[in-house]
């Protein structure tokens, strides 16, 4: 008998024993497992203890947090680099920050700033705007520009061995955009269409309506982005040269590289392609101050049919520089900064008004806004105002809980070391010491910080910097559906306005 003949036989006996056994005793074989489980349970309890599952288990220490050494040097032409080594994975993200953001647009055209940056790689060097994009494609690699209030910035992350090739694409949309006159009317055109479908949008008119609102037409922080209909028209190709050559200067600009690179590698690949940028003169930028607050104010934007309504309640909060910046990140992870925040745990998980309540200081190098908001069913929008009111209230007028400050301590710190795992991480949070001039060391104590803050301390800077005697509510929905409600309330005059943030005639 073949050997093929003879095992084969052995192994159908095999298992065909094995069906016939769980056949024959399918309860055997279950009761058999479940006993297995509960002698694993007590095992288990034996060695750990019995485990409530009606309570979160409970957070170890914070672990200690070693950061990346952190190396700077500066071209001749006046650009300062700083380099930061992380060789566990070959690759590499490069920022470039240049202070050429809607701070510096002229008063009669917002939107000058973020359209210039929009067209950097909209045609470069012998590229047009689809030679880029193939050309990053082919590298692997990820490369944009963008621009906020303050700072515009160009991005790179690609793998060490395109490191040279994707760094001469970056350098070809930063010092040799085209700025075609094709292009300039194409992308002025996606504009105007963008603000056409901006009306449509309540969760992008009321931040507008709201920036405009708190600080005024006239400051910087209260002009739109994107610009509007009538500023977007003036956009030409000889107001983008204009910009691009007053603000895109080396010694307006200063570069992040982190990731799989060296010093004298960073200094060699940066000289030989920026090197030869010029430098020139920075015109001064104007005291930015915001304007007095003014008393509790509804500020009501009519969108016909809206099924939700856009809230956002705030006024001028602080700068990232502010010396309460540690104490205020806590405060504000308790009361709309987390999942588990009171506004989120208030709002959805409580009443259901919302998919998500939050609060946020948005910290810039002068003081940024602070701003509550949600967008709630139409039908609880007076509802839902009523509670905002009560957590901004409640966060300043009552003690908050050591157990409540301590949960949003351990939120902070245990979650701190994740934002450095990876190298596009890491740059996200060096830049953003970069962009608001803060010592690079500012870390290295962070945790510490974080962990020291008291609820007296959480309690001073709510009382310090939320205001609900000044707050600017701005509603964006369904006018006929919402006033009444809001009147109702009694909480402050309601004026209506449009989405650019200007008084309308009811």
């Amino acid at each position: 008998m073949s050997p093929r003949r003879t095992i084969a036989p052995t192994m159908m006996t095999l298992l065909t024993l094995a069906a016939c056994a769980l056949c024959a005793s399918p309860m055997s074989a279950l009761a058999a497992g479940k006993d297995s489980m509960k002698k694993a349970a007590a095992g288990a309890s034996a060695k750990t203890g019995v485990i409530d599952r009606t309570k979160p288990p409970v957070l170890g220490a914070t672990p200690a947090l070693k950061l990346p050494k952190i190396q700077t040097l500066k071209l001749a032409n006046g650009l300062e680099i700083a380099v930061i080594e992380m060789h566990e994975v070959p690759v590499v993200d490069v920022t470039l920050l240049l202070r050429a953001g809607a701070v510096r647009d002229p008063a009669d055209l917002p939107g000058l700033a973020t359209f210039v940056a929009n067209m950097l790689d909209e045609g470069a060097g012998t590229r047009d705007a689809l030679a880029i994009a193939e050309e990053t494609a082919f590298l692997g690699a990820t490369l944009g520009a963008g621009s906020g209030s303050e700072n515009t910035t160009v991005n790179l992350h690609c793998i060490k061995p395109r490191l040279g090739a994707a760094l001469d694409l970056m350098a070809d949309i930063v010092l040799r955009p085209v700025f075609a006159d094709s292009e300039v009317v194409r992308q002025r055109e996606l504009r105007q269409n963008a603000l056409l479908q901006l009306r449509d949008q309540p969760t992008q008119m009321a931040p507008i309506a709201f920036n405009t609102i708190v600080y005024g037409a006239t400051h910087p922080y209260g002009r739109p982005l994107g610009g509007n209909e009538a500023s977007t028209a003036k956009l030409t190709r000889e107001r983008v040269l204009e910009f691009y050559n007053t603000f895109y200067r080396p010694n307006n600009a200063r570069m992040l590289i982190v990731g799989d690179i060296t010093l004298a590698e960073a200094k060699q690949f940066a000289e030989s392609r920026f090197g030869a940028w010029k430098p020139g003169e920075i015109p001064a930028l104007a005291a930015l101050t915001a304007p007095a607050p003014g008393a509790r104010t509804f500020y009501l934007v009519d969108k016909p049919g809206a099924a939700q309504s856009v809230i956002r309640i705030g006024h001028v909060g602080i700068a990232r520089s502010n010396p309460d910046y540690i104490p205020v990140r806590v405060m504000n992870t308790i009361l709309g900064g987390s999942f588990t925040s009171r506004l989120n745990n208030n709002l959805r998980e409580t009443r259901g008004y919302t998919y998500g309540a939050r609060s946020q200081f948005d910290m810039r190098r002068e003081p940024g806004p602070f701003v509550a908001t949600a967008s709630v069913v139409t039908a609880k929008t007076d509802s839902s105002v009523i509670e905002f009111m009560k957590e901004l209230r409640g966060m300043r007028d009552a003690e908050v809980p050591a157990s409540e400050v301590e949960k949003a301590k351990a939120y902070i710190a245990l979650g701190f070391p994740g934002d450095f795992e990876a190298t596009a991480d890491a740059a996200v949070q060096y830049l953003d010491l970069i962009a608001n001039d803060l010592p690079f060391d500012e870390y290295a104590t962070f945790m510490d910080r974080i962990l020291k803050v008291t609820p007296a301390d959480v309690q001073r800077v709510a009382r310090k910097y939320i205001d609900p005697d000044h707050f600017a509510i701005v509603v964006v929905g369904d006018r006929k559906e919402i006033e009444s409600g809001i009147r109702a309330l009694n909480e402050g005059t309601v004026t209506f306005c449009d989405l650019w943030g200007q008084e309308v005639q009811p």
